[in-house]
């Protein structure tokens, strides 16, 4: 519009010039609109759960035609569990498409093993379950209510011969594809496909592995985040825990202590209507009042929307801090019986994979010990409650685990020979 406003005048021609000088205003008006949006974004909280809702709901059914709006599967960040963004259940006038992460950056980077697919599952299911809308919508098969307007996922590639730094993350990059293709795929036929195209269909190897991958996103959750905890890791490059990371300085939204709020009566982020941020009023029912009340909550999200005393009863009659170690406890277990797991499948896998998985399986191990004694030893700092009897002693130390600093970059995988 700019190029043809410049002949007009250079040819003094003038016909046609209102339509082009409208053309520019609203260009222009939508820029403005764009710095200010931008502007107000930086300066407010946006990781306490409720900004983008509060963003984007005024301006349902204003977004041209073309827009699409790309949706953070939860409200926060990527975290290893986290409720489906109330965007999804609200937004009616606006084409919408969801936003997962395939490459882990929560959740144990190309070193841990985690199959996402339940993950992404978890969220469609959520959605679907509570509105007519269907945010994975496909290229051309048009399934979806809002005519498949498209998918997207935070992804990484580097200069590994697997291109993800370890066999096992490619298999995220092969979910999101078939879900992206049919979100009414099972996580586990998924699973199944990547394997066998990956290894062997020999079902002595495939059926282990299958269930192993299947497990694996809820482990990583049990032995870092569990119970709805969330952005409790290391700063910058966000490998291992560090639930006390309070560099001078930093804002506040930015710090673990802002989510997990830990203290002598309890832990975790009150989002409630009555007594908290409010976030729950975003949901529409019955999600709204599931999440509000404490007794009907999830408990796989009860820290996520509820400050919860430490002595509270959860379903299974333990107190919350119990409930906390115990939870932490399986997960140490079960990331150890993938080791184990792994060494069993050894004649259906080449040499030199089996060699490099085996080892990123040995320290996501190690790194279950490490996430498990760093937060339950630090939040013990505000329960004053001892380990349940049936808890094994810890391996670390606090005061050296709250020394240790991990020299990395946001662009390379951890050195495991130098990590606790």
């Amino acid at each position: 519009s700019q190029i043809l406003l410049g002949k007009m005048i250079a040819s003094k021609n003038f016909r046609g010039g209102i339509e082009v000088v409208r053309r520019i205003n609203n260009q222009v008006a939508r820029l403005k609109l764009q710095r200010e949006q931008v502007l107000e974004l930086l300066n407010s909280d946006v990781f306490q759960g409720v900004q983008a809702y509060e963003e984007f709901m005024p301006y349902d059914g204003q977004f041209r035609d073309n827009i699409i709006i790309q949706i953070k599967n939860g409200p926060v960040d990527f975290q290893p569990r986290e409720p489906a963004s109330p965007l999804f259940f609200n937004m009616k006038k606006t084409r919408m498409m969801p936003e997962f992460q395939i490459t882990q950056e929560y959740l144990g980077e190309s070193i841990h093993t985690a199959f996402l697919a339940p993950m992404w599952k978890e969220t469609l299911e959520a959605v679907s379950n509570n509105t007519s809308s269907q945010i994975f919508p496909l290229g051309g098969r048009g399934t979806s209510a809002f005519g498949g307007w498209g998918a997207s996922a935070v992804a990484n590639v580097g200069t590994d011969r697997n291109w993800c730094g370890s066999v096992m993350a490619q298999a995220n990059w092969y979910a999101f594809g078939r879900l992206a293709w049919d979100e009414n795929l099972g996580s586990a036929d998924i699973a199944a496909e990547w394997l066998k195209q990956t290894f062997t269909t020999d079902e002595a190897f495939v059926t282990p592995m299958t269930q192993l991958l299947i497990d694996s996103r809820e482990t990583v959750v049990r032995y870092m985040m569990p119970l709805g905890l969330h952005h409790i890791f290391a700063g910058n490059h966000h490998y291992g825990p560090e639930p006390w990371y309070a560099p001078e300085g930093c804002r506040e939204d930015w710090l673990p202590r802002y989510y997990h709020k830990a203290s002598a009566d309890g832990i975790g982020f009150d989002r409630t209507v009555a007594t908290g941020s409010g976030n729950t009023a975003q949901y529409p029912e019955p999600l709204r009042s599931q999440y509000e009340n404490i007794g009907i909550c999830p408990e796989n999200l009860l820290l996520w929307f509820h400050h919860v005393s430490w002595d509270y009863r959860m379903k299974n009659g333990n107190t919350l801090w119990n409930n906390l170690c115990l939870t932490y406890d399986q997960g140490v277990r079960e990331a150890e019986a993938f080791v184990e797991m792994w060494k069993a499948v050894k004649p259906y896998v080449d040499a030199e994979r089996y060699a490099a998985q085996l080892r990123y399986f040995d320290r996501q191990a190690k790194d279950a010990w490490w996430w498990r004694d760093a937060c339950l030893l630090y939040f013990q700092t505000f329960s004053q409650r001892p380990f349940p009897s049936t808890s094994p002693a810890p391996r670390h130390k606090l005061d050296d685990l709250m020394k240790y600093k991990l020299d990395m970059d946001n662009y390379s995988t951890a050195d495991i020979t130098k990590l606790p």
